[in-house]
């Protein structure tokens, strides 16, 4: 068994708990933490002692890592990173996050159905203007989520943790995946969540057939990574197939949904509300006329976010850091030929 240092750096601004819980996986593991911006931000000579890199998205050029093994990203969706030179590296092996960040980004989902049914906006609305409505049985007419037919579109981490907290709402699940042989999760699973086995779905249909799925659902839930075949997939045909009383929620990356037909569907009701959290241009521009409709929920690209982010990544990032000591395929291993 070798006993050889491996050089490990990470950019990420961790805590010192949290480096130390990364230095304690094997005495093997010589780190170096320095948060970086940009490549410039780190030394040559440690570039060029690197085998292993923790990082957002400070990549280096290919001449300066000559050793580089393995990149494990900060982050699930790494659509900006694909086509960086590094990336072309022979034999690198790139990793990313999933899994780390599919608790909260669950919550979010259920957060937004929640909100979308009891008209939440509306409601926020009128108490900024002081207004109780006349009618309000009429305006605050609830689409409850228990018994209702949820739709997923990708069923990775994020949307089997979803179909996991929908349980106890006794809801119909249909799901909506590229490898309809895969049914079990071979990613990075928390202990207690998700849907290891794909035990929670009713029907599971490819994604080409989405069409025929998104006609039975109150509620959609749309998370997919970006990928040439995934850009520009939900459109005017999409929605149109959806029911009129249904509600959308896109989790994804931004360039999946087409924002136009959304809000066309919007304005036409074709559909009765969505919620998006990403966007093709990040900030969403001042001028988009997505701020102002009025069936739609805004976030600015916070799904992810949580106090326990880091937390849960570091406890994935030691995972595969013994996995990788041990020979073992890592989890979430990046596949230039899917892209994800």
């Amino acid at each position: 068994m070798t006993t050889e240092p491996i050089q490990v750096l990470v950019t990420m601004p961790f805590s010192e708990q949290q480096i130390d819980k990364i230095k304690a996986v094997s005495p093997r593991l010589k780190v170096t933490a320095i948060r970086a911006h940009q490549p410039g931000d780190i030394p040559d000579e440690i570039w060029g002692q690197t085998e292993v890199l923790y990082t957002d998205s400070v990549l280096p050029d290919p001449e300066l890592v000559p050793k580089l093994k393995w990149i494990q990203f900060h982050y699930t969706g790494i659509d900006y990173a694909v086509e960086k030179p590094v990336m072309e590296k022979p034999d690198l092996i790139a990793t990313t996050m999933s899994g780390a960040n599919a608790l909260q980004m669950a919550e979010y989902a259920l957060t937004m159905m929640l909100a979308l049914g009891a008209n939440v906006k509306t409601m926020i609305d009128n108490q900024a203007k002081a207004f109780w409505p006349d009618k309000r049985w009429e305006v605050y007419k609830h689409q409850e989520l228990r018994g209702s037919t949820v739709g997923l579109v990708g069923y990775g981490s994020i949307n089997r943790e979803v179909a996991r907290l929908l349980l106890p709402f006794q809801t119909t699940i249909l799901a909506a995946k590229r490898d309809l042989k895969q049914l079990k999760d071979d990613g990075y699973i928390p202990e207690g969540t998700g849907d290891p086995e794909g035990d929670y779905f009713t029907r599971l249909y490819p994604i080409e057939a989405i069409k025929s799925m998104l006609r039975d659902c109150d509620f959609v839930v749309l998370a997919l990574p970006l990928t040439a075949s995934t850009r520009g997939m939900f459109g005017t045909e999409e929605f149109a197939a959806m029911k009129s009383n249904a509600y959308f929620v896109d989790l994804s990356r931004g360039g999946i949904v087409n924002h136009t037909a959304l809000k066309e569907a919007l304005d036409k009701k074709v559909i009765s509300g969505a919620a998006l959290d990403v966007y093709p241009e990040e900030p969403l521009p001042a001028a988009s006329p997505l701020w102002k409709i009025p069936n739609l929920l805004i976030s600015p690209h916070v799904g992810g976010v949580s106090p326990h982010y880091n937390n849960r990544a570091v406890d994935l990032f030691c995972t595969n850091l013994g996995r990788f000591l041990e020979n073992h395929p890592l989890f979430n291993r990046f596949d230039p030929e899917i892209g994800y």
